[in-house]
C-alpha cells in the first residue's frame, strides 16, 4: 500500500459513498427550488475577518477550529468553516442589500474545521444550507425549518428524527437572561470546566452548549430563558410554533439549545436523531439578525440552517442507491481500415443516448470476450466487406442472432 494517504480528517468519495453524497445534495437542491431558493456559490476561502467578526471570537470555531494562514501577499485568509457568514458577505459585496429582499439562498459545498475526526465528522466536510436574507417575520423561520423537514422526508430519513426548537429572545431578553446565568454559574464556578469559566466572563450562554460531563450536570439545573422573555420575544416564539404546526412539522421545545455560533437571536433549532450515536445533530440553524450588519451592510434580519452531508449520507447507508448499470453496445473494428468508421459509429451511438464501448486493442476473439465480460447487449462488427457495402454485422448477444444492417440504421435499431 502506498505511504501517500488522504490527510487526517479527509477521505476519498468513491462508488456508493459518492452516490449517497450526490443523492443528498441533488435532493436538497430539488426541494429548495420548490420553496423558491436560488443557488449561490461563494469562495472556499475568505478574508479571515469574515469569520472572525461574523462568528464571534467566543465560538469554538473561531478560537480553536479555523484553518487560517497568510497568503503570499501577507493577507490573512481562512478556509471557510461554515457558509452563512460568506453568504452574508456576498449579499453586501454584490450590492444586494437594498432591493428584491428577501433573498432566498441555497448552497452546497466543502467546509473546513480543525477538530478531532470521528464518525460523520471530518476536517473537510460537505454542507448544504439555506438562508432567507431580509425577512423579520416568524413565518420565515418556520418556512426554512419546513424546507429542511421536507428534504429529510424526500430522503426517507425522518424515522427517529425530531425537531428541537428554542428561543434566544431579543436583546432585552438575552440581557436579562445573561444576568441570571452569570449569577447561577458564578455560584458553581469552582466546578466548571476551564472553557466554561472563560465563557462565564465573555458569553455565559455558550456554557449551555458545553459537552463536558461535569458542566452538563450543572447546566441541568440552570435557569431557562422563558422566565426572561419580553412579551415581544415570547409572541415571536409562539408564532413560530403556530406556523410549524400549520406546516405539519412535529417538534419539541428544548431550552438548552443555543447553537455554537455567536450570531444567533430568537429561533434556534436542531434536527436530532438517535441513529448516529453521540453525533446526533443532522441539521441546525436559527435566526441571526445582526450578521449582515457585521459585514458592513444595513440591518438585515435573516434566518437559515446548515446540514452536514456526511451525516445525512450515513442515514442512507441501508439504502441501495446504485443505479442499474446500462448494458453497453460493443463496437468492434476488424482490421486497421475499420478503425476510423468504428470510431464514427461509436460517437453516433453515444450522441443518440446509447452507452457504447470500444476496446483499445485486441483481435476479434479478444474483443468479443471483453464484450461478454461487460455484459454487452449487442456487438457491432465492422469488417472490410461490410464497410464496402456501408453496413456492419449487428449481433444480439442475448439471442445469439446476427444480421447485416446499414450503418445509418444501427443507432435506431439499438435505441
Amino acid at each position: 500500500m502506498s505511504s501517500l494517504q488522504p490527510a487526517r480528517g479527509t477521505r476519498d468519495l468513491i462508488g456508493e459513498e459518492f452516490r449517497r453524497h450526490h443523492h443528498v445534495i441533488d435532493t436538497a437542491r430539488r426541494i429548495a427550488t420548490l420553496y423558491g431558493f436560488e443557488e449561490w456559490a461563494t469562495p472556499i476561502f475568505e478574508d479571515t475577518r469574515v469569520f472572525a467578526r461574523g462568528l464571534g471570537d467566543t465560538s469554538d470555531v473561531v478560537s480553536k477550529e479555523m484553518y487560517s494562514f497568510e497568503d503570499r501577499g501577507g493577507e490573512s485568509v481562512t478556509l471557510r468553516p461554515e457558509n452563512t457568514a460568506g453568504v452574508c458577505r456576498a449579499l453586501v459585496s454584490n450590492g444586494l442589500t437594498q432591493a428584491n429582499l428577501p433573498r432566498k439562498v441555497f448552497y452546497a459545498g466543502p467546509m473546513f474545521r480543525y477538530e478531532r475526526p470521528q464518525k460523520g465528522r471530518y476536517r473537510q466536510f460537505t454542507q448544504i444550507g439555506i438562508e432567507v436574507l431580509g425577512a423579520a417575520e416568524p413565518l420565515a423561520d418556520a418556512e426554512v425549518i419546513a424546507c429542511g423537514w421536507h428534504i429529510q422526508q424526500a430522503l426517507g430519513i425522518t424515522e427517529g428524527t425530531i425537531l428541537e426548537i428554542n428561543t434566544l429572545g431579543d436583546a432585552a431578553s438575552r440581557d436579562a437572561y445573561r444576568a441570571a446565568l452569570v449569577a447561577y454559574f458564578t455560584a458553581h464556578q469552582d466546578r466548571l470546566s476551564a472553557d466554561s469559566r472563560m465563557r462565564l466572563e465573555r458569553n455565559p450562554l455558550r456554557i449551555l452548549d458545553s459537552k463536558d460531563e461535569g458542566d452538563r450536570a450543572i447546566i441541568a439545573d440552570a435557569p431557562t430563558i422563558f422566565d426572561h422573555l419580553t412579551p415581544e420575544a415570547a409572541g415571536f416564539f409562539d408564532a413560530v410554533q403556530r406556523h410549524l404546526a400549520a406546516f405539519g412539522v412535529p417538534f419539541r421545545i428544548n431550552p438548552r439549545i443555543v447553537r455554537g455560533l455567536d450570531y444567533y437571536s430568537h429561533t434556534a433549532f436542531e434536527f436530532v436523531t438517535e441513529r448516529l450515536g453521540a453525533q446526533g445533530t443532522v441539521m441546525g440553524g436559527g435566526r441571526y439578525n445582526g450578521l449582515v450588519e457585521e459585514m458592513g451592510g444595513p440591518p438585515t434580519p435573516s434566518v437559515g440552517w446548515a446540514a452536514g452531508v456526511d451525516r445525512l449520507a450515513l442515514l442512507l447507508e441501508a439504502m441501495d442507491l446504485t443505479p442499474p448499470a446500462p448494458r453497453p453496445v460493443a463496437v468492434i473494428p476488424v482490421g486497421d481500415a475499420a478503425e476510423a468508421p468504428a470510431l464514427q459509429l461509436l460517437q453516433s451511438l453515444r450522441q443518440a443516448g446509447i452507452t457504447a464501448e470500444i476496446a483499445y486493442k485486441g483481435n476479434l476473439k479478444r474483443r468479443m470476450e471483453r464484450a461478454n465480460r461487460q455484459s454487452a447487449r449487442a456487438a457491432v462488427i465492422l469488417g472490410e466487406e461490410e464497410l464496402a457495402a456501408g453496413a456492419a454485422q449487428l449481433r444480439d448477444l442475448d439471442a445469439g442472432t446476427q444480421e447485416t444492417v446499414p450503418l445509418a440504421e444501427i443507432p435506431g435499431r439499438l435505441a
